[in-house]
């Protein structure tokens, strides 16, 4: 793995092995459910966007049972990011056994208290998740911020990969210049992560997916305005998110967010649902409050009693992040990946016109791809002419950042994408258009391109592409 070798210390991480005092009122009851929460002097919100360090002086997994809020694990300097397995058996974890060396995954074994190392990184690896088929989701730590990666999660290996080129093994799962950071796994297998917006450059929290193998990565709604970050999936399917000072939903049946009528309060995202479909979130009443866990029923008619948040633990001096139940839960669909063993990747457009930006004044002749070299300049990678209806198929670069560019008959650039994503090796992908976002479905025609030449133009950048040529500039010189 290409991981640097920084190394955080923590200089409070052993004081939260001290006796804990929490504050459990009834409401506890209410969840129905023993619970695991990360317990932190102070909670850093946002800060993996950054690459930054989260829990800057130290954090502890507790678990919430019996009305009593107790370390979850013994003789470590720090512990966070807790998911329970779907058989609710077992528990990932990040977790330090000394302050002065990196975050490492764990996991935890609730039956016999038996506690194993999963995977040893040279930096920090943190926010793992567990993926179907026995592997494992996490962020890990380099020298451009928390990139994503996949593994094996150490349990018996009796499942056959679906296509070698998605495992066994470590593997890279996101290739940009800035933080990528997992938040949830979908019912449906993709893995939802954070990132800023434009992807690849942008500073603004975004919600994004992928599937399991790296492929396939698109902004999971194209509404881009405040920031969004936090997200989880509720047993309906829709995904709930937090803007900071309020939540939002995506719900299936919509192109843009829904707001949640939740009461007024600063919410760190991660929602945990109750078998009663209540939510278990983290929650402040202001910015320079400490977060507690909060309960709260959704379908409770708007400013009742009922709909009141009702606080489920609270801590003196501590901030109360990411509550997850401790019970057992659907397992996600297993991808079966569709990556050939190939060293680049296929990509067709069904109409580059189509964008939510709105329509071009001028009709554009030719799509130029560019990627990043290692210092962060943009390189040219060469250009395909386009079809009459927008169309075209091209041969790319595969596994780092790419972005294309509409050019006009002189060469000029008309539109281009704001930030940048990439296409994973062996991955064929069909776009419908240039951020036409994921509501929108193709035409039922068959692209000019295919009925011209079914080979795809090489913008590789190899001695064997058309047009290629090297420019040296700052990334997004040229970015609208």
């Amino acid at each position: 793995m290409s991981a640097g070798a920084r190394l955080l210390a923590v200089a409070a991480g052993a004081a939260l092995l001290a006796p804990l005092c929490a504050f459990m009122p009834p409401a506890a009851d209410k969840v129905g459910a023993d619970f695991l929460v990360t317990a932190a002097p102070v909670y850093a919100p946002l800060a993996e966007m950054r690459g930054a360090e989260r829990f800057p002086q130290g954090a502890q997994l507790l678990l919430a049972h019996g009305g009593k809020a107790e370390p979850l694990v013994e003789g470590f300097a720090a512990t966070a990011d807790a998911d329970v397995s779907f058989d609710g058996k077992q528990v990932l974890f990040a977790g330090k056994k000394t302050a002065g060396e990196p975050w490492q995954v764990w996991e935890l074994t609730l039956a016999d208290r038996s506690i194993r190392k999963v995977i040893v990184t040279e930096s920090d690896a943190e926010r793992p998740l567990y993926l179907p088929g026995e592997r494992m989701v996490w962020a890990q730590r380099t020298r451009h911020g928390f990139q994503i990666e996949s593994a094996e999660d150490g349990d018996l290996p009796h499942e056959a990969f679906l296509n070698p080129t998605a495992g066994p093994g470590v593997l890279a799962l996101s290739y940009i210049r800035a933080s990528a950071f997992p938040t949830d796994v979908l019912a449906d297998g993709r893995i939802l992560f954070e990132s800023g917006f434009p992807l690849g450059q942008g500073a603004t929290p975004e919600l994004y997916v992928m599937y399991a193998d790296g492929s396939g990565v698109e902004a999971y709604r194209c509404d881009h305005g405040r920031g969004r970050w936090g997200g989880a999936q509720l047993a309906s399917g829709d995904v709930v998110f937090t803007h900071g000072a309020s939540l939002a939903r995506f719900t299936s049946a919509l192109a843009q967010e829904a707001p949640v009528d939740a009461p007024r309060a600063e919410y760190a995202g991660a929602v945990a649902e109750t078998a009663s479909g209540d939510w278990l979130f983290s929650v402040r009443p202001t910015a320079g409050a400490h977060y507690a866990i909060e309960l709260w029923n959704p379908n409770a008619p708007a400013k009742s009693e009922s709909a009141r948040l009702e606080t489920v633990l609270a801590m003196s001096g501590r901030d109360l992040v990411e509550p997850v139940l401790l019970a057992p839960r659907t397992r996600p669909r297993r991808f079966p990946s569709g990556l050939h063993p190939w060293d680049y990747a296929n990509l067709l457009a069904l109409d580059a016109r189509v964008s939510l930006d709105g329509d071009l004044n001028e009709t554009p002749a030719s799509v130029r791809l560019e990627t990043l070299d290692s210092a962060g300049h943009v390189v040219v990678n060469g250009t395909a002419p386009l079809e009459s209806d927008g169309s075209f198929f091209v041969k790319t670069p595969a596994d780092q950042p790419i972005r294309f560019l509409l050019l006009d008959r002189k060469g000029a650039v008309l539109r281009s994408e704001r930030g940048w994503f990439w296409i994973r090796s062996g991955e064929q992908r069909i776009c419908v258009g240039c951020h036409a976002g994921p509501a929108r479905s193709p035409e039922n025609r068959v692209p000019g391109v295919l009925l011209r030449s079914t080979t795809p133009v090489d913008l590789t950048g190899g001695s064997g592409s058309l047009h290629a040529a090297i420019q040296n500039q700052p990334a997004g010189g040229n970015a609208r």
